[in-house]
């Protein structure tokens, strides 16, 4: 009798913990259906923060740039940054390729798979180093008539022109180590491997700090050179970034390396299945940037160099909080593109619902921070006009109101592109910029006398549709996709982009 009642006690506890582990299962999977276990966001934490560091210490250095540029007045800051707009045209088209690259990389390297990720690196180098053709013409033979574009009724367009070609001609040799160094930085990240970037920031940082100091200004016995000092430190700062890279790639070797005589076994049809995706996502993130550059054209319109220079200040102080976005974006990728990769989609459908709770409590907190950074406005910008400050700390603000908003987008983005729905941002995002915010931004800029930080706010609104748009449409599911087993079976043809 008493081993009969040993063994139902037995049993009673078997039973009362299997029930307990399956309670507990079941309050991990059901009972929080917004927002996930401390874990994994501290594993989300882990990805983004290192991003961030390495975001917000390039913007710094934007600032400090920034600020000593100022110092040689309105129309010398205004030059620096209507080039910097080309420059930023090409720098986006390079990280569009890498994130159409990432979006296999991150998938393979949770499959384990090492030729599928040394394709997708393939993929990023031959599309990167492709677009130098342009950006050779744009700096070296057309440089003043590309830039008079973005200055068309602007009062002082030939002076600030001036000093913008004197910048652009020495920035064209940061386009090799630039283009090199994004692509191995961006496949480190997409591994989850995000400390060796932020270290190469780091002393690119302190190189470009230290010489703009040297040669904008002539200390230390350099020769004084104005804007060709803040450029010569660019490419001073990209070229040691570089060195710090190829370091890494020869001696680490990641899961992606490629050897030099190896570089040119292409898997053509895996190349075509990522240039499909990659064309979607390059053609959005063009529209966007297009669109970016013709805005900032209108606003260069609206008065003289105070505008110019009001403006491009005011991103410069907002790119402190911007650094949200890149770390959301990545963090998002590789979470959801490893567990995607992995073949666990039940996992990544609740994954996805973790991500974009947390994304809207963490734009809620970089909004506040963003209103604290007016305070800096006038410690670096002190050297601007009185009317460039009053552009710069409105449009600080009215940014700082759109930081919810566009770090949910991010986060809308990187669900979409993990598992390779990149026409989402085709034609939802990129649709509604050109059927609807591209006509009104010409009819306002055309038919209005809108000051430029009001022209901004009336654009913007419509992000908050995009918000409403890519939630029907990732309800739709079509993210959800194991990438390298559609690509391994042949089914990449059969599915839409």
């Amino acid at each position: 009798m008493k081993r009969i009642k040993r063994e139902k006690k037995n049993t009673y506890e078997v039973c009362r913990n299997n029930n307990g582990d399956n309670r507990k299962m079941e309050r991990e999977k059901k009972g929080n259906r917004l927002f996930g276990p401390r874990k994994f966001y501290g594993k989300a934490l882990a990805i983004a923060v290192p991003i961030m560091l390495q975001q917000l210490i390039q913007s710094l250095v934007s600032l400090v740039d920034n600020f000593m540029v100022s110092g040689l007045g309105d129309i010398s800051m205004s030059g620096v940054n209507v080039a910097g707009q080309v420059l930023f045209v090409f720098m986006v088209y390079v990280n569009a390729i890498c994130m159409a690259g990432g979006i296999f990389m991150t998938q393979y390297f949770g499959a384990k798979d090492a030729e599928g990720m040394q394709q997708a690196f393939r993929f990023k180098l031959v599309m990167g180093l492709a677009a130098f053709v342009p950006y050779i013409l744009v700096c070296v033979v057309f440089p003043r008539e590309v830039l008079s574009l973005m200055l068309v009724g602007n009062n002082d367009a030939e002076r600030i022109l001036d000093e913008g070609v004197k910048y652009i001609n020495i920035m064209l040799f940061m386009g090799f180590p630039m283009t090199v160094s994004m692509c191995i930085a961006s496949s480190l990240r997409d591994m989850g491997r995000v400390r060796i970037p932020l270290i190469a920031t780091i002393a690119a940082t302190a190189v470009n700090t230290l010489f703009n100091w040297l040669l904008i200004y002539g200390n230390l016995g350099f020769p004084a050179l104005g804007v060709r000092g803040a450029a010569l430190a660019t490419v001073l700062a990209r070229t040691l970034e570089l060195t710090i890279f190829i370091i890494v790639y020869i001696k680490t070797k990641p899961g992606f390396a490629v050897k030099l005589s190896k570089f040119f076994r292409i898997n053509g049809k895996l190349f075509g299945s990522i240039l499909k995706k990659g064309a979607l996502v390059l053609f959005c993130e063009m529209v966007w940037v297009m669109s970016e550059t013709l805005t900032t054209a209108i606003y260069n319109g609206r008065g003289g160099a105070d505008v110019v220079s009001g403006m491009a200040a005011s991103f410069s102080v907002a790119n402190m909080v911007f650094v949200a976005f890149g770390g959301i974006y990545s963090a998002t990728g590789v979470i959801l593109g490893r567990t995607l990769g992995e073949g666990a989609l039940e996992k990544a459908r609740r994954e996805k619902t973790w991500l974009l709770s947390g994304s809207a409590v963490f734009g809620l907190i970089m909004a506040a921070l963003g209103f604290l950074t007016i305070f800096v406005i006038p410690i670096v910008y002190g050297n601007l006009s009185s009317g460039a400050l009053d552009i710069c700390r409105d449009m600080v603000i009215l940014m700082a109101f759109f930081m919810p908003v566009w770090v949910y987008l991010n986060a809308q983005t990187a669900v979409a592109r993990a598992g390779g729905d990149t026409a989402m941002g085709a034609y939802a995002d990129a649709g509604i910029t050109i059927v609807i915010m591209l006509p009104m931004m010409f009819i306002l800029g055309l038919c209005t006398d809108v000051g430029p930080v009001e022209l901004y706010l009336f654009i913007k609104l419509l992000d908050i549709a995009k918000i409403i748009v890519f939630h029907f449409w990732l309800k739709r599911e079509r993210w959800l996709k194991n990438l390298a087993v559609v690509n391994k079976t042949g089914a990449a043809d059969k599915e839409t982009a």
